[in-house]
C-alpha cells in the first residue's frame, strides 16, 4: 500500500560525494518525520539524520558538516547529500518515513522502510 524506493547509492573514492533519494508512493495522506539510517557489516543499524515535516533536522555527530538532508513534500521525497565521504561511511543506507496512510478502511500511521542502497567509499 505504501512503498519507499531509494536510488543513488554506489562506489566513490574518499573525499567524493553521492546523493541519495527516497520517494514514497501509495495511499499516502501525509508524511511526518523522514530519515536515513545505515548499517555497516557486523554493526547495528544507526540513525544518520532525520527531518521533520516542518524541516527541522538532526544529524549524527559523525556526519555533521558533511551530510545534508532535505525533503520535497510535494514529491513525497527525501534526499541525502553526502560530501567528503570517508571509508567509515561505507554501509547500506536505508530510508525511513513515518507515514499517515489509508489502508482501504481507516487511516493509520506507522514507519515504513526502503529496500536499502549500498554506499561504498574506498580509501
Amino acid at each position: 500500500q505504501v512503498y519507499l524506493v531509494e536510488t543513488g547509492g554506489g562506489f566513490v573514492q574518499a573525499g567524493g560525494s553521492l546523493r541519495l533519494s527516497c520517494a514514497a508512493s501509495g495511499r499516502i495522506f501525509s508524511i511526518n518525520d523522514m530519515g536515513w539510517y545505515r548499517q555497516a557489516p557486523g554493526k547495528q543499524r544507526e540513525l544518520v539524520t532525520s527531518i521533520s515535516s516542518g524541516g527541522s533536522t538532526n544529524y549524527a555527530d559523525s556526519v555533521k558538516g558533511r551530510f545534508t538532508i532535505s525533503r520535497d513534500n510535494a514529491k513525497n521525497t527525501v534526499y541525502l547529500q553526502m560530501n567528503s565521504l570517508k571509508p567509515e561511511d561505507t554501509a547500506v543506507y536505508y530510508c525511513n518515513a513515518n507515514i499517515n496512510f489509508y489502508n482501504g478502511i481507516v487511516y493509520s500511521a506507522r514507519d515504513f522502510w526502503g529496500q536499502g542502497t549500498q554506499v561504498t567509499v574506498s580509501s
